[in-house]
């Protein structure tokens, strides 16, 4: 399964991006979403979190209450809803699914990898 984030950008602090995560093909498996940053000279960081299911979710706490982490109708597609933007929020978002029955923090449990999309904040 191949994975395509889309929709990041530059903007300015305070604005708002939607970055969706499209898988290359459906599958008969359900999986669950991570989204992941990496800021440039840091390690990948777990961003947000949801089940197969779409009934649990999990947030980095520097993203609560900013972030939303969504999946669609699909087996393999969602999208993560970023608002009231940062200067730290700048960093390569990566979109990943798992086949494991959680929410996992840990890139580890993730299967599949998009390539990333680039946000950018600036003031």
């Amino acid at each position: 399964v191949e994975l395509v984030e889309s929709g990041g950008g530059s903007v300015q602090v305070g604005d708002s991006l939607r970055l969706s995560c499209a898988a290359s093909r459906d599958t008969s498996t359900y999986y669950g979403m991570g989204w992941f940053r990496q800021a440039p000279g840091k390690g990948r960081e777990f961003v947000a979190g949801i089940s197969w299911n779409g009934g649990r979710t999990k947030y980095t706490d520097a993203v609560k209450g900013r972030f939303t982490i969504s999946k669609d109708d699909t087996r393999t597609s969602g999208y993560l809803q970023m608002n009231s933007l940062k200067i730290e929020d700048t960093a390569v978002y990566y979109c990943a699914l798992t086949a494991g029955d959680g929410v996992f923090r840990s890139p580890d449990e993730y299967d599949y990898w998009g390539q990333g999309t680039q946000v950018t904040v600036s003031s």
